[in-house]
């Protein structure tokens, strides 16, 4: 978890809440109020709003501060320590039994807590999360492209809920669920995981829940519920390093997976390829490609995807 106590929390409110958002904010002076605005809009009215902002020096003080309402509490670092720290300390000051996260540029829809929470009821001992569905707005036409291809080739077959095999579908990417946007999960799970890996500033929502499946279940709300707006992505270098962590840290559920035949590194390598290949870098991308590209038609339908974004990359179009 953190180290270090952050400064500048305005007093929560009297009561217990039943849900903690977690915000983590920098340099978001321009989109922040709308995720705070819609954490605010839920039915679920036993919330506190915790924005923790990340050593930000534009206007993302101004606006979380600016609230007139109590359950928002505003909390800051003196200097920028990465998403997962900034989340560490939002779950450390947190007071309610569930916290659920959002991202700083993205929003929900009004019913996501009240839906998870209720799945949640239903399932009973033992389930210790939910997630929902996300849709994500401003796609161009290549991500509308992309995002029907994700679900109906690269995604299908995922296992949507559960313990041991939801995090087998999570490590070999049949199941994408946004767990930055999208999970509410018991603050104790959260805790007693370890909290964030500060060392990953991908694959950190990830990472968390994984250990969090070590000792319960997580459930799905096939709804949805979180809404991902796209302001931009981290180098494919990025994605590499993080990626090498994420793997080494869960190497025991990575070696049991590809003992059973299951390749676990090389569908994270097609990922990284992908990376490359939408800022145009084809000789980079061609490092991590190996055989098994050729006998996997999911794989080559992804390439041939990619490489269209590549190729739009070096002729100077967005995504």
């Amino acid at each position: 978890m953190s180290d270090g106590a952050p400064s500048g929390d305005r007093t929560a409110s009297a009561t217990t809440p039943g849900v903690s958002v977690v915000i983590p904010a920098y340099r978001r002076g321009d989109v922040v109020g709308r995720a705070v605005d819609s954490a605010l809009a839920q039915t679920v009215d036993d919330i506190e709003v915790v924005v923790v902002d990340d050593g930000s020096e534009d206007g993302t003080e101004t606006v979380v501060t600016g609230y007139d309402d109590p359950r928002v509490r505003y909390l800051t670092h003196e200097r920028n320590r990465g998403v997962s720290a900034a989340r560490n300390t939002g779950v450390e000051a947190a007071t309610g039994e569930y916290v659920a996260f959002l991202d700083s540029d993205d929003e929900w829809l009004p019913r996501k807590l009240q839906r998870q929470l209720a799945v949640l009821g239903d399932r009973g001992e033992g389930w210790v999360g939910a997630y929902c569905d996300v849709a994500t707005a401003d796609l161009s036409l290549l991500g509308r492209l992309g995002a029907a291809l994700s679900e109906r080739v690269v995604r299908s077959g995922g296992l949507a809920e559960g313990g041991r095999e939801l995090a087998e579908a999570l490590v070999t990417m049949r199941v994408f669920m946004s767990p930055g946007s999208t999970l509410l999960v018991e603050r104790e799970a959260v805790r007693a995981a370890g909290g964030f890996d500060e060392g990953l500033s991908i694959y950190e929502d990830w990472d968390l829940v994984l250990r969090v499946l070590a000792a319960g279940r997580i459930a799905h709300v096939a709804e949805p519920l979180a809404v991902t707006h796209f302001t931009g992505d981290a180098p494919a270098e990025d994605y590499v390093e993080n990626d090498a962590r994420y793997l080494a840290r869960n190497a025991s559920l990575v070696e049991d997976l590809e003992a059973r035949g299951v390749p676990v590194r090389h569908v994270h390598r097609m990922g990284l390829v992908g990376h490359f290949l939408a800022e145009g870098r084809f000789g980079d991308a061609a490092a991590y490609l190996d055989g098994r590209v050729l006998g996997r038609p999911t794989d080559l339908a992804r390439l041939a995807f990619w490489s269209l974004l590549g190729v739009r990359a070096r002729l100077g179009g967005g995504r």
